[in-house]
């Protein structure tokens, strides 16, 4: 059987098509979730207590305060932010590190803000 150069042409291009289908669903595959959160900070306590993510995720936590003045710190992503009173803050980070890492408030100036604990679960991919 003798294939002409036409006949080779197409199943090359057929070939670099499926190379290339596979590439585009094994990057959607690997393609980071994003999730939001919505956290509240009143009467010293922090709602919900803990966030479930997948690690890669893109995380974007929206902290807001119904009282006073809060902190929001998660050491483990270096993120140590300030909640205005009655005001909120955004954080985002993506999730690269799996593991439990505690959040809580890093306030001082009153101590009941060292009970504000939650923590976020990050789950291996």
């Amino acid at each position: 059987m003798m294939l002409t150069r036409r006949t080779v042409g197409l199943v090359l291009v057929g070939a670099g098509a499926c190379l290339l289908a596979d590439s585009v669903l094994r990057a959607q595959d690997q393609a980071p979730n994003r999730r939001e959160f919505s956290i509240t900070a009143r009467d010293y306590a922090f709602s919900p207590e803990r966030l479930e993510v997948t690690q890669d995720d893109l995380v974007k936590l929206t902290v807001e305060s119904g009282d006073v003045a809060y902190g929001f710190a998660i050491d483990q992503y270096k993120i140590a932010r300030r909640v205005p009173p009655g005001g909120k803050t955004v954080i985002e980070f993506r999730a690269d590190q799996a593991g439990t890492w505690p959040y809580y408030s890093h306030m001082t100036s009153d101590a009941r803000h060292a009970k504000m604990r939650g923590e976020l679960v990050v789950r291996r991919r």
